[in-house]
């Protein structure tokens, strides 16, 4: 059994927002479906880590979240900047559970034991917060980071997984650093960056803590492997 992930994957089966119009996307669904089947079996987990579907409500998303339900391993899902269709975690679910959705389980103030680690995370924020909106979102994703991190089941080597990068070249969120560090984290995964953005991504370690892109055009659309 081994734990996986990957970023943004951007399905939009349900939706008329293909994304085979970027360079480096085209056949995206087939090629990611292709590496996804050599290497992950049903017993194996990926977090796929935001900026899901292109669907804008929870209803339009049962084309995608189909998509993944037949593809092997279970699948943590957690919000991106994209993903207007994210609803309360209690809508969420009972939405899974009624399309027989079994094999996806949303990240949202909670965390899930897998591997013999701890799976946390949330959506997080961009870095030039200056706008009193941008401030009262940034302190709710750190709120609910900590949820999640607190959650944890001690003992366990905590994962951290955000959508959009905590650090990036010359910058950095702090209040997010600063809650990674306070927490003792080692590893945190992100996404959100794509094309040319891509190469000023910050990876390996900085400061105690080993970041790593996993957006889906990062990784060429394969799963990247933790364990």
């Amino acid at each position: 059994m081994a734990l996986f992930v990957l970023g943004d994957p951007h399905l939009s089966l349900g939706a008329s927002k293909p994304m085979d119009i970027f360079p480096g996307w085209n056949d995206y669904v087939d090629r990611l479906e292709k590496n996804w089947r050599k290497l992950i079996t049903p017993q194996d987990t990926i977090v796929l880590a935001g900026d899901i579907s292109w669907a804008m409500r929870l209803t339009d998303t049962r084309k995608d979240f189909a998509f993944l339900q037949q593809l092997p391993g279970q699948k943590i899902i957690m919000k991106g900047n994209h993903d207007y269709w994210w609803s309360t975690a209690n809508k969420m679910n009972a939405y899974l559970k009624a399309e027989g959705f079994d094999t996806l389980h949303i990240l949202h103030n909670n965390s899930y034991s897998v591997e013999g680690y701890a799976i946390c995370g949330t959506r997080g924020w961009l870095f030039d917060v200056g706008e009193p909106h941008d401030e009262k979102v940034m302190n709710r994703e750190i709120g609910r980071l900590r949820m999640s991190l607190q959650a944890a089941e001690p003992g366990l080597e905590k994962l951290v997984f955000l959508h959009y990068p905590p650090v990036y070249t010359g910058t950095s969120a702090p209040e997010i650093v600063a809650t990674l560090k306070e927490f003792g984290i080692k590893t945190c995964f992100y996404g959100h960056l794509h094309g040319n953005a891509i190469r000023f991504a910050v990876q390996g370690e900085v400061d105690g803590i080993r970041y790593k892109l996993v957006s889906a055009d990062g990784l060429r659309f394969c799963p990247y492997r933790i364990n």
